[in-house]
């Protein structure tokens, strides 16, 4: 049971079960409010002195804060939520160009439109829940309504951190439940029909994303330089669908890079096509007549030309192929954890997620495999 001290110092009890806490052997824990009002604990106090001691230094420092920190947490709750939640996308500087029109087109197509002009200060679980209650009502998609809330969580708990906002205003909010739908996997048989149909440049893309699991971006920027063993594949840069530039990997900072499997039927066709179509100043592979790089636009078109031309009719886009890398790893085994480093994820949920129907029984196998040693 906590005890109480003065109001707004905080509080210190034991989390044991002991009849006579005051004699046992176990630490208190501290527990307080820092100056963004966020929750904190602390443990390893030996006596109820040195938990009282630590309490009264963090009270007298929340007291005697500059009186200009406490000013700014007031300006910032004061604010309307349109002008912050511009300012903090102009502050997510890891965002790629991509990401942040994604995250501009969920503000200014479900968020903006319905809270724009309310307070920061003012906002509560109950205001959070009244907003997923009106896209539901306005039948808006699962799926847009879950980059609707998760858009709308990361702005508002960056001003909560701040100082903006006194309590969690997401503390007991239900989120929106989004179940994605089942992938869509090709066939060796669909993806070898398709390079048989496509230009050499869409080969080359084909088997560095079902072969080595790369985004298409990330193919787009496909250079022999990057052939770093042979059977390695370092991924340092994507080329954006939109601009046609070089850019940064999703989830990395600048200069940072990952590395995947090179399996030898993908080097044999970089190889191949280096060889017979040849690279520029800087070993870039994939381009056009036009542009020195490809965009969304060059794919989207060769891809259903392709599609078209194979006779395939299910609706396999070019991210199933991402879908087939990561089918062919975990079906061999593959620790699921290498597989979302080899992908780029930033989460391993979200690989999870995604794949976990398509790992081995998981259970049954463990259980033969525990079986073996007993």
């Amino acid at each position: 049971m906590a005890t109480p001290l003065v109001r707004g110092m905080g509080s210190f009890f034991k989390n044991c079960r002991c009849t006579r806490q005051n004699r046992c052997a176990h630490p208190y824990v501290v527990r307080y409010r820092d100056g963004t009002g966020r929750q904190r604990e602390e443990t390893g106090f030996t006596t109820q002195q040195d938990a009282l001691d630590r309490l009264t230094k963090v009270y007298n420092e929340k007291r005697h804060t500059p009186e200009r920190h406490a000013a700014s947490r007031r300006e910032i709750g004061r604010q309307r939520f349109g002008p912050y939640a511009v300012s903090w996308l102009t502050r997510q500087r890891h965002y790629m160009p991509g990401s942040v029109r994604a995250v501009d087109q969920v503000l200014k197509s479900q968020v903006l439109p319905v809270l724009e002009s309310r307070r920061i200060n003012t906002f509560t679980s109950t205001v959070i829940d009244d907003f997923i209650m009106s896209m539901e009502e306005r039948s808006v998609g699962l799926a847009a309504q879950q980059n609707a809330y998760d858009t709308l969580k990361k702005i508002l708990l960056d001003a909560y951190r701040r100082g903006g906002i006194a309590e969690d205003p997401f503390i007991g909010v239900v989120s929106p439940e989004y179940i994605p739908r089942k992938i869509t996997i090709p066939t060796l048989d669909e993806i070898c029909a398709l390079k048989e149909e496509g230009s050499e440049e869409l080969r080359v893309v084909i088997d560095l994303m079902h072969g080595c699991g790369l985004r298409n971006g990330e193919a787009y920027a496909a250079n022999l330089d990057r052939l770093v063993a042979d059977d390695v594949y370092r991924i340092t840069e994507q080329i954006d669908g939109r601009t046609r530039q070089p850019a940064r990997l999703k989830h990395r900072k600048p200069g940072e890079f990952r590395e995947s499997p090179l399996p030898a039927t993908v080097r044999d066709s970089v190889l191949t096509y280096a060889e017979n179509k040849g690279v520029d100043e800087n070993g870039y592979l994939i381009r056009t007549q036009r542009s020195l790089h490809w965009g969304h636009s060059t794919m989207q078109y060769q891809w259903w030309s392709a599609r078209k031309k194979a006779g395939i009719t299910r609706k396999l886009n070019p991210y199933s192929l991402r879908h087939f890398f990561a089918s062919n790893c975990l079906s061999k085994g593959v620790p699921i954890t290498d597989v979302a480093e080899w992908m780029g994820h930033s989460n391993i949920n979200m690989t999870f997620r995604i794949y976990r129907h398509l790992m081995p029984a998981s259970v049954g196998r463990a259980a033969r495999l525990l079986n073996e040693g007993l």
